[in-house]
């Protein structure tokens, strides 16, 4: 009675609550494209940026560091906004920071200002914690049997994203000198808004009553083991796809490679991001979540060997493009493992709270980047991803080991 009370509110037929499911997911996906493109001009150009306007090189990743640090920051609320007013009240909130970024980070190239810069990528990053919220949205929108492959569509949008984000540096970065990058903030900012306007867009039921109730502890659901297995996944996933592509573009420039290598790179890299999301879905229903996660995870540590190689192009590019592989296998994988554990009115404090640790830890290792890659080097980057990997591998096979016995019980 409540489902078809919430289809009727929100302008579905209660015999058909998923009758928007095509039209929500399609919206969702290209809003997916523009946003992702925004992330990726903040990664291709923020580390640039700050090693020019920082007072010290060892400051240079960290207007990356602060975006990450915006995603975490934003993940509670932004749930909170989408529990009590609904998904698409929190969507345009946060395309409407997508604005904001582009405005002030071109106003900080201009002025020179590295701390409003830094502001900027903060507001950067409360946008791409939103734009993360879509996956799941597109999991709301459609029934349990197709939920991982909704989720695995909207993420696919990002295939669009690898390509426009760094053309978009390629072709604006030069239009306003001598200020470099002013240009493509302003693109960025108007990118954002055409998303805010696709998203307008998106039919979504308002929360009912029920799911508006706080149902379990969020104590309880975060002990199931499944759950920290998800987590600690989805962490080392997005950990290490961070840690390594913020200092790629900076390593490359270290290594006297050209911008435009570096920009090449990591259109590919975020090609490689969502490229699989076409059947990654496809994949998790027919093998299940933990073993695409177990190959996210092994292409990670082939993207770090591979890096540990050379420094020539080729491996950079190399080691970007399987970086992106291993993080949609595992970080994808990882948001499946999220949806099997909590009911329908758990889903938005859950799903946040999934998001506020894997962000928050990304931006411990944002921060540590820059500072290993400014005093010890490419290599040692490397070489430590090795550690979280080692983590998550352990946590995978103790979960998988511990389901046959409490299938039993």
């Amino acid at each position: 009675m409540s489902q078809a009370k919430s289809a009727t509110a929100a302008g579905l037929s209660p015999a058909s609550p998923y009758q928007h499911e095509r039209g929500n997911v399609l919206r969702l996906a290209v809003a997916q494209a523009l946003a992702g493109a925004n992330s990726v001009v903040v990664y291709a150009t923020g580390a640039i940026v700050g090693h020019t306007l920082a007072p010290s090189p060892a400051l240079a990743t960290l207007p990356i560091s602060i975006f990450v640090v915006g995603m975490a920051a934003c993940t509670l609320p932004a749930g909170l906004i989408a529990q009590r007013h609904g998904r698409r009240a929190a969507f345009l909130t946060g395309t409407g920071c997508g604005v904001l970024v582009g405005l002030l980070a071109a106003l900080a190239v201009v002025l020179g200002s590295f701390w409003l810069f830094c502001v900027a990528t903060f507001f950067g990053g409360v946008y791409a914690a939103v734009v993360l919220s879509f996956r799941f949205a597109a999991a709301d929108c459609a029934p349990p049997e197709r939920r991982a492959r909704a989720l695995s569509a909207v993420m696919a949008g990002g295939v669009f994203a690898g390509v426009l984000g760094p053309q978009l540096v390629t072709f604006t970065m030069h239009l306003w000198l001598p200020h470099l990058f002013a240009a493509t903030y302003l693109a960025q900012a108007a990118v954002a808004a055409l998303s805010a306007v696709i998203l307008l867009g998106v039919r979504l039921p308002r929360p009912t009553a029920a799911e508006t109730a706080r149902g379990r502890p969020l104590g309880v659901i975060a002990r199931q083991p499944r759950f920290i297995t998800a987590v600690i996944c989805g962490v080392v996933s997005y950990l290490l796809m961070n840690f390594l592509m913020t200092a790629a573009p900076l390593a490359m420039q270290m290594c006297g490679l050209p911008q435009e290598a570096s920009n090449l790179g990591l259109q590919w890299h975020v090609i490689a991001m969502y490229g699989p999301s076409f059947f990654t879905g496809r994949l998790i229903t027919r093998f299940g979540a933990p073993r695409v996660v177990t190959a996210g995870l092994m292409l990670i540590a082939a993207s770090a060997a591979v890096g540990l190689t050379g420094v020539d192009v080729a491996h950079f590019w190399l080691t970007l493009i399987l970086l992106g592989l291993g993080w949609n296998f595992g970080f994808v994988g990882a948001s499946a493992l999220v949806l099997e554990c909590h009911r329908p009115e758990e889903r938005a404090r859950v799903q946040s709270f999934n998001d506020f640790v894997v962000f928050g830890t990304m931006a411990f290792g944002s921060f540590l980047s820059g500072g290993l890659l400014a005093s010890y080097g490419w290599d040692t980057v490397l070489w430590l991803s090795f550690v979280p990997l080692v983590v998550a591998i352990v946590a995978l096979t103790v979960a998988a080991a511990s389901r046959p016995s409490q299938a039993a019980g």
